[in-house]
């Protein structure tokens, strides 16, 4: 077979997966659009109406809802339980529509209490509960669409199985403006540059497929071409405003769009004087250097004492592009796995630092919120062993884990512990009933013996010292009491395949990486009997080839709006970033189809870049 050959049949594969994908994409949206209810302002009145005073309509400037509107909205909330509901606009236009259909699965986005809020950002109807427990002040309206997608979001956290959608028919809104487009992209927590780079991307190849492979190639572009009218056309409720004008420009309005967005810089974020604030606190504590955030180096393991470990890897701060070099020893006995020179109190704080919280609060929250698999997969480990009554989830971040579990063991109470502001947030939303903030060891006689079930979840691998937190786990559980463990798994080929670009290494902030066999050793030590241990199940999807990815492009290119970047913030260095987030775009396509490749090998070998522990504590 020919080179010639060889690119032809590449190219027909090529086209046709772009029909397949494009045509799901199409089927998946008129699934999503036809679960979406649409009001009837002047329906039945069967069910009383709800007083009015206790809901709040809130809307984007331009919006106009009428009262009819709005009692429809109500009863349908009294109807469905809900305490939020988005209203869509039936004349939004076809792309916005599109996106949020993209973004958004109605039937499966109620049920899932880690979903992410998205909505149209145009008009929400809140409840008086809901109102109150998020602390929103009526009297400080929205200032644009952006803000009001921002507040879906928060506002789904409140209302985690109580959030809904439905069409407003009566619903008037303003024209989109293309200019905020990047804005609202930011608000939804999605990144523009990679989006607008990922969508020039699929253009040139559908030009490419249409001029190397013209009969799947003009079947792609058809459908892609077609799709609005597809979709949204003979829908029952959306009317989008110009949907045949949409249609035919759609491959023109993608580019001149697409090109608008990269081309639009990120200093339009709300909070301009808080990131100035932010800039000068890292310049002044960066200004003594980085030595200080570090202890001096450790001649042993501190696992087992044995002596000269060898270094594993070093790497710069891959994540956060924060300056900073981090070394990674093994030991040569007992194979752990650790940093070393460790960072101090004060290094730790340095480099956590708008990471969960802060500037990186909503890229962390939007990863997390979409693992309810994951926890609940993570609750279900103690099924056959348990009725958990008293939980407490130590290292709980925002308590995602807990929010999801809820949906597992209903009648649990579920308590929460991290060292994070985010866990008092936590215990406002309802997704824990107590928060605890500070060091596990230190608020251990405080809680001991108060639980039956205590776990620790990504959290072990993040500590100073992993003897003292398993120390402090045997006080807080009551005798017969069970102990959930989950960490990443040193022992991952992955680990030694992709280096310093390997996920889980998650420098700077894991000081300690245990094989199963050490975590066994010391609970069974600690008067626990291990009951499971799970290693194929625990694989965290997307963790190693499409993190990889990532860590390479941040790498090669770092944020240079960052503001503990020291180096400034030019156009040209704008500009190679991303060039490089385009460049990036196949990569992480080829990267998803090997973790979903990876994923499968992973559970059907039981060997992944996780692994999970479940130990009972005996009785005296």
């Amino acid at each position: 077979m020919t080179r010639a050959h060889r690119s032809g049949r590449r190219t027909r594969w090529v086209a046709a997966a772009a029909v397949t994908a494009l045509g799901a994409g199409t089927v998946r949206a008129r699934r999503r659009l036809a679960a979406l209810p649409v009001l009837d302002p002047a329906g039945p009145y069967g069910v009383p109406r709800p007083p009015l005073p206790g809901w709040h309509l809130i809307t984007a400037p331009g919006v106009a809802a009428d009262e009819a509107t709005v009692r429809a909205a109500a009863r349908h909330a009294a109807r469905e339980g809900l305490g939020v509901v988005d209203l869509i606009p039936a004349r939004l236009d076809a792309e916005s529509t599109l996106g949020l259909l993209r973004l958004l699965d109605p039937a499966a986005h109620r049920t899932d209490r880690c979903a992410p809020g998205q909505g149209a950002g145009h008009a929400l109807l809140v409840s008086d509960d809901v109102h109150r427990r998020a602390g929103l002040d009526a009297a400080a309206p929205p200032r644009s669409t952006a803000d009001l997608l921002r507040l879906v979001r928060t506002l789904k956290e409140y209302a985690p199985d109580a959030t809904g959608w439905a069409i407003a028919p009566n619903l008037t809104v303003p024209p989109p403006d293309p200019a905020r487009h990047a804005e609202e992209l930011r608000a939804r927590g999605l990144p523009p540059g990679l989006l607008s780079a990922a969508r020039l991307a699929g253009l040139a190849l559908l030009v490419k497929c249409l001029v190397s492979e013209p009969r799947w190639g003009a079947a792609a572009t058809a459908l892609y071409w077609l799709q609005p009218a597809v979709v949204l056309g003979p829908a029952r409720g959306p009317h989008p405003a110009g949907l045949a004008r949409a249609t035919a420009s759609r491959p023109l309005r993608a580019l001149t769009g697409a090109l608008r967005t990269l081309a639009t810089p990120a200093a339009d974020a709300p909070d301009a004087a808080g990131d100035e604030t932010r800039r000068a606190a890292y310049t002044a504590e960066l200004a003594a250097g980085t030595d200080r955030f570090f202890e001096p180096r450790r001649p042993d393991c501190p696992w087992c004492s044995a002596p000269e470990p060898a270094v594993r890897l070093r790497t710069p701060d891959l994540l956060q592009g924060k300056p900073g070099r981090f070394t990674l020893e093994e030991c040569r006995h007992c194979g752990h796995i650790f940093q070393n020179p460790r960072l101090t109190r004060d290094g730790l704080d340095f480099y956590y630092r708008d990471f969960y919280e802060g500037l990186g609060g909503d890229g962390a929250a939007l990863v997390l919120g979409r693992m309810s698999g994951t926890y609940r997969a993570r609750a279900e480990m103690l099924r056959p062993f348990t009725t958990p009554r008293a939980w407490l989830d130590v290292g709980t971040a925002a308590a995602h884990f807990c929010n999801a579990a809820r949906t597992v063991w209903p009648d649990t109470r579920f308590d929460g512990l991290d060292m994070g502001e985010g866990v008092h947030e936590a215990a406002r939303r309802g997704w824990i009933d107590t928060a605890y903030q500070g060091q596990f060891p230190d608020l251990a006689d405080r809680l001991a013996g108060r639980y039956d079930t205590v776990s620790m979840h990504h959290y072990l691998e993040h500590t100073r010292d992993p003897f003292a937190e398993l120390d402090a786990a045997v006080k807080v559980l009551a005798p017969g009491g069970h102990l959930l463990i989950e960490l990443p798994d040193p022992r991952s080929r992955a680990g030694r395949l992709l280096g310093r670009y390997w996920l889980p290494w998650f420098q700077p902030q894991h000081q300690h990486l245990m094989p199963s066999r050490n975590l066994e050793q010391a609970l069974t030590a600690r008067g626990f009997t291990i009951l499971a241990v799970q290693h194929g199940a625990a694989h965290q999807a997307n963790g190693d080839f499409l993190g990889a990815v990532a860590l390479a492009a941040n790498g090669l290119a770092p944020d240079p709006d960052a503001p503990w970047s020291t180096v400034p913030a030019t156009p040209a260095r704008r500009a190679a970033r991303s060039a490089v987030q385009a460049m990036a775009v196949p990569c992480y396509a080829a990267a998803l189809a090997l973790d979903a490749l990876r994923t499968v090998v992973a559970r059907a070998t039981d060997g992944g870049n996780a692994y999970r522990l479940l130990a009972r504590k005996e009785l005296g």
